[in-house]
């Protein structure tokens, strides 16, 4: 049994599954994108997080942990230099899945992992406030004044003397 063991095997050994993903990080923050299957990405996902967060560190402890995990020493500089900084102001979920659909050869479900590019813009409650009310006004008028012509035109409709009509007589079939 599996108790208390973490992650994914993925029908792979040890050796295999790290080198794998490795390989896989690698490329992620290579190409800033990659699709893989559900399961890798959702673990992958994980791993790539934690990268992120050593980017945001900084230290030369981070570099190290983060050169000894990622194959390329190019993408260690890209993850330092131009990743991590882009995400500085964000406290976490720096990746996303995309769910793409299944595999044409063997159905697996293929999904779509990669860096999240907006940027976090905290607003304060006071300014959405009162936005929220300056654009409610216009809406809540408009809506009056449509109301109180549809009910005018509503009255001019039942003053005019037109007779009711049979749905059955507009299709030609009556019912026996």
């Amino acid at each position: 049994m599996r108790h208390a063991k973490a992650g994914r095997r993925l029908g792979r050994t040890t050796s295999h599954r790290t080198a794998m993903f490795r390989n896989m990080v690698t490329s992620l923050f290579q190409h800033e994108k990659i699709t893989t299957t559900d399961s890798k990405a959702k673990e992958l996902k994980v791993i790539a997080e934690k990268m992120i967060t050593l980017g945001k560190r900084g230290d030369l402890h981070a570099v190290r942990q983060a050169a000894a995990y990622i194959r390329d020493k190019k993408v260690v500089t890209k993850l330092f230099e131009t990743i991590a900084p882009r995400f500085s102001a964000r406290p976490g979920g720096y990746t996303r899945i995309i769910k793409i659909g299944a595999r044409l050869g063997d159905n697996a479900p293929v999904a779509i992992l990669e860096l999240v590019e907006e940027e976090v813009q905290r607003k304060s409650p006071k300014k959405k406030q009162v936005i929220d009310q300056l654009s409610v006004a216009p809406i809540v008028a408009a809506v009056q004044v449509a109301s109180t012509e549809s009910k005018s035109e509503t009255a001019e409709l039942a003053e005019t003397d037109s007779p009711a009509v049979d749905p059955a007589d507009q299709c030609g079939v009556k019912a026996d």
